[in-house]
């Protein structure tokens, strides 16, 4: 897979995934944008300092104006990989509307402006969108004591399949990943008597989500591919 001076954006690219993707990505060429939303990247962040990765601090993706100024900025566009978004477990009877909206706002309204903004940053020779839902998404029981988490991830789906349908004919492909759980630090201290062998690693989903976004997928669109490991 050869991103060679291929210009990628990564939401979520500081996080564990996101590293993952960057780190596959960098490896291959690509110049990697990322947006940040705080002041700075994480200290841990392996790849602040590489030449071929920019960072963009300050920027809420779920805010139209600031993210379509962001992607004016990157220039020439071949794929947009959509990683951020947030998580609540929280039983619906535990929660209010500002719960269900700030899942809406991190997982459905971030992806479809980014969306929107690398439509009209592509160039002539099309693109790709690789966007990111999760289990729940697609086996929706799954999702009991997340309910609002659930609703956003779905929405990411649904996105997906529709604006796939919708860019067919002008030579972008729109997929998403839909994780279990992941092999992250973090999972592992929420859930330490899970079996976790059986999570898929970050570098196996970013495995696919890289083979998505990649100018050797000239096939697969609107799809919702599960990167359930053997969880």
């Amino acid at each position: 897979m050869d991103f060679r001076d291929r210009h990628v954006v990564v939401t979520g690219g500081t996080g564990a995934l996101g590293a993952a993707v960057t780190s596959a990505l960098l490896d291959r060429g690509a110049v990697c944008h990322i947006p940040v939303h705080g002041s700075g990247p994480p200290q841990d962040f392996a790849f602040a300092s590489n030449e071929r990765v920019r960072l963009y601090p300050s920027l809420d993706l779920s805010d139209q104006d600031q993210t379509d100024a962001f992607y004016a900025r990157v220039g020439p566009l071949w794929a947009s990989i959509h990683l951020a978004g947030g998580f609540a477990a929280r039983k619906l009877k535990n929660s209010g509307k500002a719960d269900l909206m700030k899942q809406l706002d991190t997982n459905v309204v971030s992806c479809f402006l980014c969306c929107r903004a690398a439509l009209k940053a592509f160039g002539t020779d099309g693109g790709r969108i690789v966007n990111v839902a999760a289990r729940p998404a697609l086996e929706p029981r799954s999702g009991a004591g997340m309910t609002a988490y659930t609703i956003g991830k779905a929405g990411v789906a649904a996105l997906t399949m529709a604006l796939a349908e919708e860019v067919a004919g002008d030579g972008v492909l729109v997929n998403a990943v839909a994780p279990s759980v992941m092999d992250t630090a973090a999972n592992r201290k929420a859930m330490p008597k899970a079996d976790h062998a059986l999570w898929p690693k970050v570098e196996q989903v970013a495995a696919t989500i890289l083979f998505l976004a990649s100018p050797e997928n000239t096939v697969t669109r609107g799809a919702i591919v599960p990167v359930y490991g053997r969880s």
